[in-house]
């Protein structure tokens, strides 16, 4: 339970289906700190469940937090919101409460889990509400993982949620949505990076696609693939194309330049199918709000968890480190973490 309005309401509606429910906040940070905790426990009070808190602050550092940084070191763009759902939430949450004897965890995403009899796998779907899914954050999860998994909230809208809550009187029936990383209330990344590894963070050389130092950038850390602000005044916009963190250079184009037809993708996790063993069509999305476009995925001969997608049409600014998730109408097929264009 984070305090908010979807796993309340994810909670009551298992309450109502005769469910013997146990409400539970991860604590991760200070920042995800005393205020979640009391609001969550505000809302299992009123519902009349049992309440508890896990302290994963060490593991959440490790393996988020230590990530996130990681990840700008080397050039990549992390997906912190992905790697907790699969480390913390569905991977030391749910191994925790298991072996105190609960049979589920349950959570507020709205995603639909189902247990599809023809291939005895358990299947990841879209949520009815298309403006909520949250299947994309979610492809790296496990038939293991899947079988231990309640999202009551998939086959209803936010806003069904929300008259939910306050049919309840939950307190947090209409509270504001927070759209940053809860480890970063603020959302200054570039304040957040410094402060945790200010020795890593050296400028360097900016230089346009033929080679040409045009300028000089402030560590390739705090900079994205797409990026246009700040990277200074040039003849037309130009954007971060390219990031060679072995170099420590940033490579710049025009907005054209960021076009791409194909990316490959390693750490491959297939949900509705055992693996990738040949070509197949897919609706491929390569960021969270990215309303996918049709391509071919295809299994890489060097290994078994990589493969490549070919786009019916370019993509702009496909960004290593994000996740690139393969759909068949709304059901997810698997994805895996972008490696590059080439």
């Amino acid at each position: 339970m984070s305090g908010g309005v979807d796993s309340s309401v994810a909670a009551a509606l298992l309450l109502e289906r005769g469910f013997e429910v146990t409400g539970v906040t991860m604590r991760l940070s200070p920042q995800n700190g005393e205020q979640v905790v009391e609001a969550a426990r505000r809302v299992a009070e009123r519902l009349g469940i049992p309440f508890y808190t896990a302290d994963f602050e060490a593991i959440f550092k490790e393996k988020v937090v230590d990530y996130f940084c990681d990840e700008y070191s080397a050039g990549r763009t992390p997906n912190p919101c992905i790697v907790c759902n699969e480390k913390l939430k569905f991977g030391k949450l749910l191994s925790v409460t298991r072996e105190l004897g609960a049979g589920y965890i349950a959570t507020g995403h709205y995603v639909r889990i189902s247990l599809d009899a023809r291939t005895d796998r358990y299947v990841l779907k879209k949520g009815v509400d298309a403006e909520k899914d949250q299947s994309y954050a979610l492809f790296s999860l496990t038939q293991s993982q899947l079988k231990h998994i309640l999202t009551p909230l998939g086959d209803y809208t936010k806003s069904e949620t929300r008259d939910i809550a306050e049919s309840l009187s939950l307190e947090v029936a209409r509270r504001k949505e927070s759209q940053e990383l809860c480890f970063i209330p603020d959302d200054d990344y570039g304040r957040f990076l410094r402060e945790r590894m200010s020795d890593r963070i050296r400028p360097g050389p900016m230089m346009d696609m033929a080679g040409n130092v045009v300028s000089q950038h402030q560590g390739i850390q705090l900079y994205t693939i797409g990026q246009r602000k700040g990277l200074g005044a040039f003849g037309e916009p130009m954007y971060v194309v390219r990031i060679d963190a072995q170099a420590n250079v940033l490579v710049i184009g025009t907005r054209d330049e960021l076009l791409t037809d194909r990316l490959t993708a390693s750490e491959a996790n297939f949900i509705s199918i055992p693996k990738l063993r040949e070509p197949v069509k897919a609706t491929v999305k390569i960021r969270y709000n990215d309303p996918g476009v049709e391509g071919i995925a295809s299994p890489l001969p060097d290994a078994d968890d990589r493969f490549e997608v070919v786009f019916n049409q370019p993509r702009r600014a496909i960004t290593p480190g994000q996740a690139v998730v393969l759909y068949d109408g709304d059901t997810v097929l698997g994805g895996g973490w972008i490696d590059g264009d080439v």
